[in-house]
């Protein structure tokens, strides 16, 4: 089965990088890019189930990536938000007690990151 991921990341270049780590060497297909909260809520909105995974960065062009960690509370069982931040240490507890599955440092757990994503991918691979 494939994970299906919605990306908030602001950095293009990051962005960019995340995108083509998950389709590449995961079972990932990432279905949608936000750069903004409001972005990023609305897509949420129209898309309620349409998605496995959220990976959110905390610091957005426009807004805080909190705010849709806490936006997702209401989701599936099967359903994960994990935030990829250069911030990990100082938001991990904010973050999960808003909702968060996991929260990682993009500088020094990237790989733990894309392996957390591989067994939700599996984990929904078991599941059908």
């Amino acid at each position: 089965m494939t994970l299906r991921v919605f990306l908030i990341e602001d950095n293009p270049s990051i962005r960019d990088l995340l995108v083509g780590m998950l389709e590449d060497s995961t079972a990932c297909e990432v279905l949608a890019v936000a750069e903004s909260q409001d972005e990023a809520l609305h897509w949420l909105a129209r898309n309620g189930e349409a998605w496995d995974l959220v990976v959110a960065d905390l610091f957005l062009s426009e807004g805080s990536g909190m705010e849709v960690v806490k936006a997702c509370a209401r989701r599936l069982p099967h359903q994960r938000v994990v935030v990829l931040t250069n911030y990990a240490e100082a938001a991990n507890d904010r973050a999960l007690s808003q909702g968060a599955d996991a929260v990682f440092d993009k500088t020094g757990q990237f790989e733990d990151f894309l392996a957390y994503a591989s067994e939700c991918a599996a984990d929904g691979e078991r599941r059908r």
